[in-house]
């Protein structure tokens, strides 16, 4: 789809193993900082979903570690749409040190009510803003 942000942080100290190294669960973490700085981008911040009564639960998640991020690093990740529709929702990232590829990874997330059901998203006021974020 090509929409995508970069969003940069540094590591902290709480999010590294006893060998100084960063737990593999944080990135998932920051795979959601990623996308919601992306939706926030758009002007479509996470909370406009919510207000709705719309969630975006996550249904698959992969994750790729090439090199090893440590405490204090300066990070920027890439998160980009891969595929949305009035359903579903995939999302790709990257994880870089300067030029260096640390990690990369894929999330495939469904559209819920607020009962926890899957929805077409297309019932809700919040479609027309997707659909004309998706058609740029």
């Amino acid at each position: 789809m090509g929409l995508s942000a970069k969003t940069s942080f540094r590591v902290r100290y709480a999010e590294t193993d006893q060998m100084g190294i960063v737990y593999h669960a944080n990135y998932l973490v920051w795979f959601e900082v990623g996308r919601s700085e992306l939706f926030r981008e758009l002007n479509l911040p996470y909370t406009q979903f919510e207000e709705q009564g719309l969630g975006l639960a996550v249904i698959e998640a992969s994750c790729r570690y090439r090199k090893p991020s440590r405490y204090d690093d300066e990070l920027v990740i890439i998160t980009e749409i891969d595929h949305m529709s009035s359903r579903t929702a995939s999302f790709s990232y990257q994880v870089y040190r300067e030029e260096t590829l640390l990690a990369e990874g894929k999330t495939v997330h469904v559209f819920l009510n607020k009962e926890g059901r899957p929805v077409d998203v297309r019932k809700y006021a919040i479609w027309p803003l997707l659909q004309s974020i998706l058609e740029k």
